[in-house]
């Protein structure tokens, strides 16, 4: 299937570096601009390096781009306050020392987990949410129950492109699978606990006030459309979205329709 063989795209022009936050450094990379600004945050697996089907396609469409590794990952510290930071604050004080007041976040897998509690916690800065293939840390004992029962001990055994990409992904795209365990393999060294501000309950979530999108692959092991279904009930004013033929991985497995998806929410929901 052609769809599942994108190749890399040519990078846009970015500032890429250090950002020194006081007690850590984090490697970012910044396309700049005057565009509103779209963070992406990586998954577990995963670092900065995890996005570039994304950068110059966000570029293209007028926005300004950024990542960065959280600490531990490919580049980036784990800093001197490791046992009491908060990953959500790492994600604001990058922002404050890019002059960036508003912007877009896309959290992918644990990602989503730090975009979701710095949404909950200062959601005047955040534009609109997209949480992709992420179970979003959400601590009620019957979701925690539902999501141990999908990934029962053997699991964990897998190897992590079997845990992460989709089979017809892994079918199709044997170059692609190749490229992204490279990159897995160099994400994360010595990868520091993603601590959270809030107490993501059922509750909490209700009283969010940023527009949000959920998203999960047809064939994605962690979290199935059918929960991602049910989930989508407990969030004001969502909006759900299965992206057929894809895993855990969705914007590295189906680029053309997550960023078709992405872009397309947050230009209609974004403007706030």
């Amino acid at each position: 299937m052609d769809s599942l063989r994108v190749p890399l795209p040519a990078q846009a022009p970015a500032t890429e570096g250090p950002a020194d936050l006081g007690t850590v450094k984090l490697w970012y990379w910044d396309t700049g601009g005057t565009g509103e600004a779209v963070v992406f945050l990586h998954p577990g697996s995963g670092s900065a390096d995890f996005y570039p089907y994304q950068q110059p396609v966000f570029v293209s469409a007028g926005y300004r781009a950024i990542s960065y590794s959280r600490r531990g990952h490919l580049k980036s510290e784990r800093g001197r306050d490791v046992d009491t930071f908060f990953a959500a604050d790492d994600l604001v004080a990058l922002m404050d020392g890019l002059g960036i007041d508003r912007f877009h976040v896309v959290g992918n897998a644990l990602g989503g987990y730090v975009a979701l509690d710095v949404a909950l916690s200062q959601p005047e800065r955040v534009r609109s949410l997209v949480l992709a293939s992420s179970m979003m840390g959400i601590a009620e004992p019957e979701y925690q129950g539902t999501l141990q029962a999908l990934r029962p001990g053997p699991f964990s055994e897998l190897p992590p492109e079997v845990q992460e990409l989709g089979p017809s992904y892994r079918a199709a795209n044997p170059g692609g699978v190749a490229e992204w365990k490279a990159r897995h393999e160099r994400s994360a060294d010595k990868r520091a606990p993603v601590r959270l501000r809030n107490r993501l309950t059922w509750a909490t979530i209700a009283a969010l006030k940023v527009p949000t999108l959920l998203m999960t692959g047809d064939a994605d092991l962690w979290i199935p459309p059918s929960l991602l279904l049910q989930i989508g009930d407990r969030f004001p004013g969502s909006e759900v979205t299965i992206v057929r033929d894809a895993g855990h991985a969705i914007q590295w497995e189906r680029p053309t329709m997550f960023n078709a998806h992405v872009l397309g929410f947050i230009g209609r929901k974004g403007k706030r």
